[in-house]
């Protein structure tokens, strides 16, 4: 099972840049989407049905703002879209696909702000999902999105100059600590040690071009999983996006 992850930055943007083609050759079992930034109704009609996939969104209720997109070929039993995290599933930050052996979890994590103005909310929004997490976590679960963290300092290219700043404060940090405390693998971490592995990139100074990038998408996998998992990749040659998809591959035959 190949699943793919991609914080899109406007699926209508990356739709004008040959998003469905990709789609097609990507040979993902589940595709998920964040930052979708539209409606469902907004889309052109291949974008909501493509050839081979179901598909499922989650949209904030400002447009051009947030959301989630699944498209997954095998029909899931389940689908939830909120927390009970009023500001939270408002903006369209979660897309839950329960099926028959695993969940998954799609997931926009608020950024926290320039000026760390939606700091607070965004440590609430973790602290609340880790409340769920533990609850569910004697299922096999996926958690996958854009988390808008960099863990360590492997996972940017400037830590010291980004110590205090938003997305690598320690109290961001931690919350990533806490996801793996509870039994969670960083699913790319587990067969890459090296650095220079990013996902994001500024769009200023050339900062993809020099590799000044940040790794803030995810993978997890709970320990229920683990074994089952054959590879973890960044596609960082993917550019339709500031983002670039990363994914993983599962043992087949076990879900």
């Amino acid at each position: 099972m190949r699943i793919i992850s991609w914080n899109v930055n406007g699926i209508r943007a990356v739709y004008k840049r040959g998003f469905l083609k990709w789609l097609r050759e990507s040979k993902a079992d589940i595709v998920c989407l964040q930052e979708t930034k539209a409606w469902p109704e907004q889309l052109e009609p291949e974008l909501v049905n493509p050839k081979g996939y179901f598909s499922y969104f989650n949209s904030a209720q400002k447009k051009g703002y947030a959301g989630l997109a699944v498209y997954t070929k095998e029909k899931p039993i389940k689908i939830e879209t909120k927390t009970g995290l009023k500001r939270f599933d408002e903006e369209g930050r979660i897309l839950k696909l329960e099926y028959s052996n695993f969940i998954l979890i799609n997931l926009y994590l608020p950024h926290g702000g320039r000026q760390k103005e939606n700091m607070v909310y965004k440590l609430k929004s973790y602290d609340e999902l880790l409340k769920y997490f533990k609850k569910i976590n004697k299922k096999k679960v996926i958690l996958v999105g854009d988390f808008n963290v960099a863990h360590q300092e492997i996972d940017l290219a400037r830590p010291k100059d980004n110590k205090n700043n938003t997305m690598f404060t320690s109290e961001e940090r931690k919350r990533i600590d806490k996801i793996i405390e509870i039994d969670f693998i960083d699913t790319f971490r587990k067969f890459h040690k090296e650095p220079g592995n990013y996902t994001w990139w500024p769009y200023y100074r050339n900062a993809r071009q020099r590799n000044l990038g940040w790794r803030i998408d995810y993978i997890f996998t709970n320990k229920a999983l683990t074994l089952e998992l054959k590879k973890a990749f960044i596609l960082k040659d993917i550019k339709s996006s500031d983002h670039c998809p990363i994914g993983v591959e599962i043992s087949k035959g076990k879900h």
